[in-house]
């Protein structure tokens, strides 16, 4: 399955807040988007959701932008 996910990193907690109009996914991020951190901290968030290994989820685009192409199982 492919998700495109919208990143609000600097959060208080590690949460899906809904779904934009576009179908989106908004989640919020502990990690500051620093050295890839924010986009450790959603994998590892994604991969606990969808009940999957971590090595199961890859961002396909947009390491370096809040709206990124996700990639969940192989």
């Amino acid at each position: 399955m492919t998700l495109r996910v919208k990143v609000i990193p600097r959060s208080a907690k590690n949460e899906i807040v809904g779904e934009l109009a576009d179908g989106t996914l908004k989640v919020k991020i502990a990690a500051p988007p620093d050295k890839g951190k924010a986009n450790d901290e959603l994998v590892a968030f994604l991969a606990g959701h969808f009940g999957v290994p971590r090595s199961s989820v890859t961002i396909i685009s947009g390491r370096a932008a809040t709206v990124k192409l996700v990639r969940i199982g192989n």
